[in-house]
């Protein structure tokens, strides 16, 4: 048996540098809806636009930032791979669901009204 290799945890500075992002992720919240009355409201938006990108940006030199940029980048890579459908074929799948909906719902319906007569028989109240 080989001994297992654990990945490197999140180092103290990490743990500092996430719990800076949060303080000022929350700051910028406070301060947006403390000066409320007395700052105007683009003012305040851009506190809290700046105070977000000071936080993403402190988030982002932690180890866990970088694995979370690289696995935005690869859904990114993976999302160009994709072929969407036409119209016509997004046109026809869709007539084909409500389709298929159409004929389960009246099955159904029948279904539930033969075991209502049924019900109704057996009890003597049809």
């Amino acid at each position: 048996m080989e001994p297992q290799i654990e990945a490197p945890s999140s180092s103290r500075y990490d743990s500092l540098l996430l719990i800076g992002s949060a303080l000022l992720l929350v700051g910028g919240m406070v301060a947006f809806y403390w000066f409320n009355g007395e700052v105007n409201a683009a003012l305040r938006l851009l506190i809290l636009l700046a105070a977000l990108g000071a936080s993403v940006a402190l988030a982002y030199r932690t180890h866990l930032g970088q694995e979370l940029w690289g696995y935005v980048v690869g859904a990114r890579t993976e999302l160009r791979k994709v072929v969407w459908p036409s119209r016509q074929e997004s046109l026809q799948a869709t007539l084909m669901i409500a389709v298929v909906v159409l004929i389960m719902s009246v099955l159904l319906w029948g279904l539930d009204s033969v075991l209502l007569f049924g019900v109704k028989s057996l009890t003597g109240r049809g």
